[in-house]
């Protein structure tokens, strides 16, 4: 694994250890130090090779710093961010601070799976980082997720639009989702604390009204979906709240391939998914990994 750097001074969290081999002779220097500081640098471009336990490769470009996470093997990655969220001083210290991450990236990319892996992992962490706090108080689950899925407009919505027929061909569009009702429920959740979700119902096809419910306790929410990082539009006005907005790096094909195992797997004929893969799926995906300069972390796909 490599550690590229292009910019003279980058900002960056706090990372795991990063050690230089030794026998890349290069009179820049190197110090990694605390969230808030600096690693300074020389101003040309330098290449480090590093110590397989970081997982954090920095990249400049221009003034905004992009950084991807990538391992060889999926715990690796979900350590990283576990370990990036767990230990923020907000997350911490703020007892009534809601941190909102915003993971996004293409259809078969792993939203969901890795949304829901790192705040299970983060809620079985808590209580051994909580007992620091106050021994006497049993600590709660602090992480919940929120699926964009369960914005998905109805069936029922789909069938009054002036050409039905395109919108149930191309539902999973932005403009088949209401991102205003999206947008609403994040802002309540950040001024009252709590508020009740609707899910997704794979199924029937139809969200599912308040199925998922954030409570006061929770301190750490993921929000996967597609088009959290848009820059149109109200899903513009969706990713300025995320403190953290982080992004799926996969290859389309094998993203696609991964959705036509999920077509087929409820009961779509391999010819009709790969009709719908082409004509909605794979458009969407192009249209998402434009979005990928917008992430705060790249987190480069593996197989799970």
């Amino acid at each position: 694994m490599e550690i590229t750097f292009n910019s003279t001074t980058a900002r960056i969290p706090s990372l795991p250890v990063i050690k230089s081999d030794a026998r890349d002779r290069s009179p820049c220097s190197l110090s990694i130090v605390l969230r808030n500081q600096f690693v300074q640098l020389s101003s040309s471009p330098t290449r480090f090779r590093i110590n397989k336990i970081s997982l954090f490769k920095v990249l400049s470009a221009q003034n905004n710093n992009v950084q991807v996470v990538e391992g060889s093997g999926v715990d690796e990655i979900y350590d990283a961010l576990v370990n990036r969220i767990l230990y923020l001083p907000s997350v911490s210290l703020s007892p009534n601070y809601k941190f909102f991450v915003g993971l996004a990236g293409p259809p078969g990319s792993g939203k969901s799976t890795i949304a829901y892996e790192v705040a299970r992992r983060i809620n079985k962490l808590w209580p051994e980082k909580a007992s620091s706090f106050d021994s006497k108080v049993q600590p709660s689950e602090v992480a919940a997720v929120i699926p964009m899925d369960g914005f998905h407009l109805y069936r029922s919505e789909l069938d009054a639009m002036k050409n039905p027929e395109e919108a149930h061909a191309r539902r999973g569009a932005p403009w088949t989702f209401n991102p205003t009702r999206l947008l609403t429920c994040l802002k309540n959740l950040r001024l009252r604390g709590s508020v009740s979700v609707p899910s997704f119902d794979h199924g029937v096809g139809d969200p599912v009204e308040d199925d998922i419910f954030v409570n006061l306790q929770h301190k750490i929410i993921i929000v996967e979906g597609n088009y959290l990082l848009l820059e149109d539009g109200v899903w513009k006005d969706i990713s300025s709240l995320f403190d953290e907005k982080w992004f799926i790096d996969i290859d389309i094909d094998k993203a696609m391939q991964r959705v036509l195992k999920r077509h087929i797997s409820t009961g779509k004929p391999r010819d009709i998914a790969k009709q719908r893969i082409e004509n909605n799926d794979r458009l969407n995906a192009e249209l998402i990994m434009k979005c990928k300069k917008n992430a705060d972390i790249i987190i480069k796909s593996v197989d799970f």
